[in-house]
């Protein structure tokens, strides 16, 4: 099983870097779709704070197994969400100006 405190420091530090990339992004085109860019920012904090509270809520009574897939699944949707994001963004700037 993964530590915990690395779990959280790899959340805080991709979630991160989604809304790092939001600003550069944001700031490179300075008034075009920042409200789509606006939401994947939202979206990328409510991401981390829903994994922060499956995290810190683990089941301490559970068995050995099934506290380790709990943070095996954490560590899935982690990654799904944050590709998630990061395709989104991609296409708000990869869409053809009109």
């Amino acid at each position: 099983m993964a530590n915990i405190r690395k779990l959280k420091k790899a959340v805080d530090s991709q979630v991160y870097e989604v809304i790092s990339d939001c600003f550069t992004w944001t700031e490179l085109n300075q008034g075009k779709k920042s409200e789509v860019v606006d939401g994947i920012i939202s979206d990328a904090v409510n991401l981390r704070n829903e994994l922060i509270n499956r995290i810190n809520n683990a089941d301490p009574s559970a068995d050995p197994k099934g506290v380790k897939a709990h943070y095996q699944l954490i560590g899935k949707d982690l990654a799904s969400g944050i590709d998630s994001l990061f395709g989104r963004l991609s296409s708000v700037s990869t869409k053809k100006k009109k």
